[in-house]
């Protein structure tokens, strides 16, 4: 089934290629693969990254949009990514940024597109436990900008993924949230012995 991209909001998108045309931008990024790349940039497969500050033990948790990550493909690959993040004034360029998680991204991308449901495709952080999923909420028509993981959505945590969990093996919220809230639990009390 195919997945259902959101658009991104048209202010984040300007933004976006606005510092892909800027030099000083693109230079200031620390992206060699961005600054070696040969022909067009382009921003494609928008994705709302929402965080999840505290998972819950009973798998509903809530979560906050951070931004707009946008992967920025050079011929046939995917050689960086752009975020940005939502201001008092509104959208703004934050950053571009490469490494393991472009890569993640796109295999993660590839195996959703052949599961037999449709799914809206979305980002969500995990800072605390420094882990990054691919949503994948059963809701195709939602709002991307709003909500939290419903207990039936799939979790594909991206590589690298925390020790014992593994990357790219989707779980349902229902099971992936009491493990991600023991870890986060189970942090500070670590941190209280040493």
């Amino acid at each position: 089934m195919p997945l259902h991209v959101p658009p991104a909001p048209a202010p984040a998108l300007r933004t976006v290629l606005t510092a892909l045309g800027s030099p000083t931008a693109v230079r200031e990024a620390r992206t060699p693969s961005l600054l070696r790349a040969q022909g067009p940039a382009t921003p494609e497969l928008p994705l709302p990254v929402h965080v999840l500050d505290q998972p819950a033990q009973d798998g509903t948790s809530v979560t906050r949009l951070a931004g707009w990550r946008f992967l920025i493909r050079c011929g046939d690959r995917a050689v960086a990514a752009a975020e940005t993040m939502l201001t008092a004034d509104g959208w703004a360029f934050s950053h571009f940024f490469e490494g393991p998680y472009i890569a993640s991204t796109e295999r993660a991308l590839r195996q959703a597109e052949t599961m037999k449901q449709s799914y809206q495709p979305r980002l969500l952080s995990v800072p605390s436990l420094y882990m990054l999923t691919l949503w994948l909420h059963g809701d195709c028509t939602a709002d991307a900008s709003t909500g939290h993981p419903a207990p039936t959505d799939l979790l594909v945590p991206l590589a690298p993924a925390p020790p014992g969990i593994a990357a790219h093996r989707p779980l349902r919220v229902a099971e992936l949230l009491p493990v991600l809230s023991h870890r986060v639990t189970a942090v500070p009390l670590l941190g209280q012995i040493a």
